[in-house]
């Protein structure tokens, strides 16, 4: 069976062939795409799949599952699940699997929601301050930054922002609120602004802030450490985690994680174990890829991306 091969034309997904190419290492394998999207990995991942491979995919956002609603009636090799990778054991419990053969992750904000002014990711356009994967859940990012502690904000824009004037912008926070709620995106980009004293060349002042408090919004990172976690110990022997990230703080967990795990247990000296009782279960797949520059001119989002792959040794049992 051949899935449909057109995506949305308002989304390119990231390193699409390298990232299958890495992950489908067999045809006939149970696989997930952690990060559904719009389904431009998931319809070139069903494309190398046989009859008998099985396809599941992940999201948060109701707007993805649409879409992957629609490809799961057009090829019954594939489904969709509402919800976080983090999920992946209530996911695979439903699937009645118990070993996957590969797992993608495909880090961030979906072009999608960044050009959907309603869903309020973006300072570039003027819309609801929201900033929530699923809108199902609560609270947004306007309800959160005007009822958090200014302590909270500060420490959540340096967190997960790296932002240097995160006290600057969380006090403006706080006295902009006492007099009216912040509502909108371009409320708050101007607010950021005007706290930040000195401004980075090419880099609108908002950027780190706009990111610190979506990644908080959405537990991104407190999702990604779980989801990496559960989708090892349920890898097949030869299985394959793909991860592409677009932040130094998403890269900076996956390869310390990839890192720890490919080191295999750090033993003391002279401890009498045999070579094999040493080795780790996981080895890295070559080195990190970023996009070529043809991509990057093309989708421009590719320029900070950065995939990284780990494999399961075969013969090697579960974890």
């Amino acid at each position: 069976m051949t899935a449909p091969k057109s995506a949305s034309p308002k989304h390119l997904s990231v390193l699409l062939s390298e990232a299958v190419d890495a992950l489908v290492i067999r045809s006939d394998g149970r696989y997930i795409d952690g990060t559904f999207g719009r389904g431009g990995h998931s319809r070139l991942i069903l494309e190398r799949l046989s009859d008998s491979g099985r396809l599941l995919g992940v999201d948060k956002d109701p707007e993805a599952i649409a879409a992957g609603r629609e490809l799961a009636q057009a090829d019954s090799r594939f489904h969709i699940g509402h919800g976080s990778f983090a999920e992946l054991e209530r996911f695979l419990a439903e699937s009645g699997w118990q070993t996957i053969s590969g797992m993608l992750m495909d880090l961030g904000v979906s072009s999608p929601q960044l050009d959907d002014a309603a869903r309020g990711f973006s300072f570039m356009r003027e819309g609801p301050l929201d900033m929530r994967m699923n809108p199902e859940q609560s609270p947004s990012a306007a309800e959160w930054l005007n009822s958090a502690p200014e302590a909270e904000i500060a420490d959540v824009i340096w967190r997960y922002g790296e932002e240097r004037f995160s006290r600057r912008i969380a006090r403006a926070v706080v006295t902009r609120r006492a007099e009216e709620p912040l509502a909108t995106t371009r409320e708050f980009a101007e607010l950021i602004a005007g706290a930040v004293p000195r401004k980075e060349k090419h880099k609108h002042p908002a950027t780190r802030t706009f990111q610190a408090v979506r990644i908080f919004i959405n537990r991104e990172l407190e999702d990604l450490e779980a989801g990496l976690k559960t989708a090892v110990e349920h890898l097949e022997p030869g299985g394959r985690l793909v991860v592409i990230s677009f932040h130094s703080l998403e890269d900076r967990i996956v390869k310390r994680f990839m890192r720890d795990l490919a080191r295999g247990p750090q033993l003391p000296r002279r401890l009498p174990v045999t070579a094999d009782q040493a080795e780790s279960d996981f080895h890295l797949i070559g080195k990190a890829v970023k996009a070529e520059t043809d991509e990057v001119t093309d989708n421009v989002r590719a320029r900070s991306a950065v995939m990284r792959v780990l494999e399961r040794r075969s013969g090697k049992s579960e974890v």
